[in-house]
C-alpha cells in the first residue's frame, strides 16, 4: 500500500481501534473512523489531522444494526472514498452461564463480531480487486482457538473470524489482496470493563501499542495470522486440539472462575 492509501477502521473510538488509527496515520495513511460515538471519533480525527497531516473521515455507525454495512458503503460512495485497507476491529464479548446472558446482547454481539465484519468485507473487497491491491486485517482473539465455556458465543464468533480470514487469504493469494487475522490475548482496553470482570482474561495482558505494531508488521509481511506475546502464542498453540470434547472440558475448568463473585476491596478499619 502506498503512503496515500486509505484505511477504514471499525471500533475506532477507543482501545485497539484508536491505536490502529493512530499508527496508520503515523505511517501516512488517510483514515476512515467508524464507531457509535461521534464525539469521540471527532476528537480522535482532529488529533490525527493536526499531528500527522492526514485526512481523517468520521462515520458514526452502530454496527449492530442490520443495515450497518450498507449505510457505511453509502457514506463512502457519497464522499467519493475508496478503501485500501479494511481493519475489522469492532467487537465485544459476553461471559457467564449461557441461560443467564441477555439474548439481545448476544444477538448484537454476533451482528458486530461476525455479520458486520463479513458485510463490510463484501462492500470493499470488489473495489480492491478492481485496483489490483488491498488488504483486510480482522481482529480475532485467542478465545477463537478452542471452545470457550462461559464465553460460548464470544469464542465462537472469534473462531469464525480466524477461519474466515484464513479461507479468504487462500482465495485471494496471487490476486493482490492480503488478509491477516490478529488473535491477541488480553489487552488493556475497555473490553473487560464492558464484560464486567477481569477474570475473563486468559493469558498475559498487553497494551494496545505493541499489539497493533505487531499486527501491522504481520500484515506488511503477508502473514496469515498472529498471536502477539510469547506466552499467549505458546498457550494458543500448545493446547491439545483433539478430541474436541476434551479441549472443551479443559477449557471449562479454566474459565469457570468468571462465575465467582468479584472480590471487593476491604473496608478500612474505623479509627
Amino acid at each position: 500500500m502506498t503512503a496515500t492509501s486509505t484505511a477504514l477502521i471499525t471500533g475506532a473510538s477507543s482501545g485497539l481501534g484508536a491505536e490502529f488509527a493512530t499508527q496508520l496515520a503515523a505511517r501516512g495513511h488517510d483514515v476512515i473512523l467508524v464507531a457509535r460515538s461521534r464525539d469521540r471519533l471527532e476528537e480522535l480525527a482532529d488529533g490525527l489531522r493536526t499531528t500527522y497531516g492526514v485526512q481523517a473521515h468520521v462515520l458514526p455507525q452502530d454496527l449492530a444494526e442490520p443495515d450497518a454495512a450498507d449505510r457505511v458503503a453509502e457514506a463512502l460512495a457519497a464522499r467519493g472514498l475508496t478503501v485500501d485497507l479494511l481493519v475489522n476491529n469492532a467487537g465485544f464479548g459476553t461471559c457467564g452461564r449461557f441461560e443467564e446472558i441477555d439474548p439481545r446482547r448476544e444477538h448484537d454481539e454476533i451482528m458486530v463480531n461476525v455479520l458486520a465484519l463479513v458485510d463490510l468485507t463484501h462492500a470493499v473487497l470488489p473495489g480492491m480487486l478492481e485496483r489490483g491491491s488491498g488488504a483486510v486485517l480482522n481482529v480475532g482473539s485467542t478465545a477463537g482457538y478452542q471452545p470457550s465455556p462461559y464465553f460460548a458465543v464470544y469464542g465462537a464468533t472469534k473462531t469464525f473470524v480466524l477461519n474466515f480470514s484464513l479461507a479468504l487469504r487462500q482465495e485471494y493469494r496471487g490476486r493482490g489482496i492480503r488478509v491477516t487475522a490478529l488473535c491477541p490475548g488480553p489487552v488493556e482496553t475497555g473490553f473487560f470493563e464492558a464484560i464486567g470482570t477481569r477474570k475473563a482474561a486468559m493469558g498475559s495482558f498487553s497494551t494496545s501499542e505493541p499489539v497493533v505494531r505487531a499486527a501491522l508488521r504481520a500484515l506488511d509481511r503477508d502473514r496469515a495470522y498472529l498471536t502477539p506475546g510469547l506466552g499467549n502464542a505458546l498457550g494458543a498453540h500448545l493446547n491439545p486440539r483433539r478430541p474436541r470434547t476434551l479441549v472443551a472440558a479443559i477449557g471449562e475448568r479454566i474459565t469457570r472462575k468468571v462465575l465467582e463473585p468479584e472480590q471487593k476491596p476491604a473496608e478500612p478499619a474505623a479509627a
